[in-house]
């Protein structure tokens, strides 16, 4: 089992010649890895990123809520994150007499800091292999599910005897390299989070849908927020007399800018990638998955944004619905055409031949053609399972509310304790579903999208029930007549003791056509799915491990799981087509360039507007320009929206908040030539902070630094 684990990180005879993607364990960048950070600029040791021993970089790096990443950024546990990661909370200190989505939010005093509730920051502390625990007593004549249940044994026994320095730490083991390598993560959550700045969504989501992806970008994508903690600086749920919180390590910020060939490092929690699909997977993606799910997505957003451009109420409602929805439907377009230009499954391809040969007359050589079968085979309940979630769970909400009704049906076989506890979180999460709800938006959605969904989806995936439905007549009597369309309708719904409340659920118009589409994804979609999936993942985790042995020669990095990685490269620009150079840097001057007043998307405030006028950039701006944003070729994904962008001296320069839209196919294949992502430049935050806002409060608590003049 550890022959090959030690493959990973051995690389024999390297000389750097070019820039490689790749996520790396920061606990493993001790090295080639350092070695080659030292070639493309950077001044650090491995030590001084991870180091369990004394304060590192990874000291200021946290995974922000579960889904971003956010990084310290003073003695006081100042975060910054994304405006985007930060939008949830913003949303939800806003009203229409306060619009902080609209007009920003500066909490002038220490005491104007708002509470986020259930939000919660996490550090890792410690990196530990653990795969020689994992794998004790696995061998090969272990049947499938006998491995797995030894591996989740030894699993539950490594969290169990994990040192942990502090009660309050917590274990977690994750799986790399498809099951075949194994990390122990010790960290620390604290709970009490607030609200310190944004700027308004002119600034914050400049661009918005249009530019989303694209380049050049001029968004000012950040947020602030600050870290609490108890009398003794550790962990504590939101209490007044909670203190800001004093980090072991917080980022420095650099004045000195940005210029092509300068290093980047971007430290965060990538959420997921697959750059180890076979090719055949790739091209099921591109010829047969992602035009579905784009088709529905398209249709949904064309409905909400007509509602929300007549309507300021549900242009709040939606808002951040919207951007989600938005953000991938645009991603999965370039993704598949940035596959398609790079020719990454010819070149997939290409490396299987190789592959082939190597493993020719050896008990690997079926690898390839299971793949070629099982993708085959799963080919049209996949199909299936993404029209499901992306109609049923995702854009028609009433769909939604109905699945989760459901689930609340199927805990009943628990017994009415569970019930009443399933019914009372459901109650609880109903509060906020049904403040972001229109009916009107919801009600035309469900009429587009079930009449593609009845079109397109696999017959033997449609429940018989519904054949043969007219959505419109549908639509009609479910919007005029279920429970489901409101707060108060819905919670008398589910008001009295379980027997009756699932009688009542079960004479819902609405309720009852989404359980019939929640039955079929349960009993149908899903175990077929599944099926072949599990039969894909043992085929998967095999060629990973034959990759990596009949390659020595190759470096592999682990695919992104939610776990902290470091991914380093350079300022670089990049040619999209022929003819056509995008340089590295934008500046203020495109903002007022694409200015569109009163459009959502591109007005300008009358302030911004001014300050552009006088030139008044203060130390942010050079040579009478103001930076906004600036390109990499960091391997990103998903997760990194907030990462710290860090310069070779371990400063602040930047924050990632995107990919350009030709190089998003990078979550399965990274091309050098085209994969960058786009990050606000530090100086255009702190001008904001600072110019814009008059937040002096938080500029005196940020230590500003000069690297490159020493």
């Amino acid at each position: 089992m550890i022959k090959y684990i030690k493959i990973l990180f051995l690389f024999i005879g390297f000389q750097v010649i070019a820039q490689q993607g790749g996520m790396w364990i920061p606990s493993q960048l001790e090295g080639m890895n350092e070695k080659e950070m030292k070639t493309l600029g950077s001044q650090m040791t491995a030590q001084d990123i991870y180091s369990e021993t004394k304060p590192s970089l990874k000291d200021a790096i946290v995974h922000f809520n579960g889904g971003c990443t956010a990084e310290v950024i003073s003695k006081k546990g100042l975060l910054l994150t994304n405006h985007h990661c930060g939008y949830g909370a913003i949303q939800s200190h806003s009203t229409t007499e306060n619009d902080y989505l609209a007009d920003g939010f500066w909490a002038m005093k220490s005491k104007d800091e708002l509470a986020n509730k259930e939000m919660v920051v996490t550090f890792i502390k410690r990196i530990e292999d653990v795969s020689i625990q994992v794998f004790k007593g696995i061998s090969e004549d272990l049947s499938i599910k006998d491995k797995n249940d030894k591996i989740s044994q030894n699993i539950k026994k490594i969290i169990k005897n994990a040192s942990k320095k502090e009660d309050w730490y917590e274990s977690k083991v994750k799986s790399f390299y498809n099951g075949n390598q194994y990390f122990l993560f010790i960290t620390e959550t604290f709970k009490d989070i607030r609200l310190v700045g944004a700027p308004p969504s002119s600034i914050g989501k400049f661009g918005a849908d249009t530019d989303n992806w694209m380049w050049p970008r001029h968004t000012g994508d950040f947020s602030l927020f600050r870290i609490y903690a108890d009398k003794d600086n550790k962990p504590a749920t939101y209490n007044k007399k909670n203190k800001p919180y004093k980090p072991k390590h917080h980022l420095p910020v650099s004045l000195d800018g940005v210029e092509e060939g300068d290093f980047t490092l971007v430290f965060g929690f990538p959420g997921s990638t697959d750059e180890y699909l076979p090719a055949v997977a790739i091209e099921q993606l591109v010829d047969v998955l992602n035009p579905a799910k784009i088709k529905i997505r398209e249709e949904a957003l064309a409905i909400v944004d007509k509602y929300m451009r007549d309507d300021k109420r549900i242009k709040i409602q939606y808002s951040s619905k919207f951007a989600s929805i938005a953000n991938y439907w645009k991603k999965w377009i370039g993704e598949s055409q940035g596959i398609k230009k790079s020719g990454a499954i010819a070149n997939k391809r290409e490396m299987e031949k190789a592959f082939a040969e190597k493993v020719k007359g050896t008990k690997n050589e079926h690898i390839l053609p299971e793949f070629d079968r099982l993708y085959k085979e799963i080919k049209e309940t996949s199909l299936a399972r993404d029209m499901w979630v992306e109609t049923v769970y995702r854009n028609v909400e009433i769909l939604n509310a109905s699945f989760k009704l459901y689930q609340l049906e199927r805990s009943a076989a628990k017994g009415e304790e569970a019930f009443n506890k399933h019914r009372d979180a459901l109650l609880k999460g109903f509060k906020g579903f049904y403040k972001n709800y229109s009916a009107s938006v919801d009600k035309e959605v469900f009429a587009k999208l079930m009449t593609m969904y009845f079109e397109n989806n696999p017959k033997k995936y449609t429940p018989n029930g519904l054949a043969n439905t007219d959505v419109n007549s549908v639509a009609e009597a479910i919007f005029s007549n279920s429970a489901l369309v409101n707060l108060d309708k819905m919670t008398s719904l589910l008001d009295g003791n379980m027997h009756d409340v699932i009688n009542k659920i079960n004479t819902d118009i609405g309720y009852s056509f989404g359980k019939q589409l929640a039955e079929s994804f349960y009993t149908t979609i899903n175990p077929d799915y599944h099926k072949i999936k599990n039969q894909i993942a043992v085929v998967q985790k095999k060629y990973m491990k034959s990759l990596m042995e009949v390659f020595p020669e190759d470096r592999f990095f682990p695919d992104a799981n939610s776990t902290l990685r470091v991914t380093y490269g350079q300022v670089k620009g990049y040619s999209p087509k022929d003819g056509v150079y995008y340089k590295p840097v934008s500046y203020l001057k495109g903002i007022i360039e694409k200015h569109k007043p009163n459009d959502y998307e591109f007005d300008v405030s009358p302030k911004l507007l001014e300050l552009y006028k006088t030139k008044d950039f203060c130390d942010y701006g050079i040579n009478g320009k103001m930076p906004v944003n600036f390109l990499g070729t960091n391997h990103t994904t998903g997760g990194n929206s907030g990462s710290p962008v860090i310069d070779a001296h371990g400063n602040l320069i930047g924050l990632n908040f995107d990919r350009v839209w030709e190089g998003t196919m990078s979550d399965y294949y990274y091309d050098p030539e085209i994969s960058r992502n786009i990050m606000v430049d530090a100086r255009y935050i702190m001008f904001i902070i600072d110019r814009y806002a008059g937040a002096k409060r938080i500029i005196k608590e940020i230590d500003f630094v000069h690297p490159k003049e020493n």
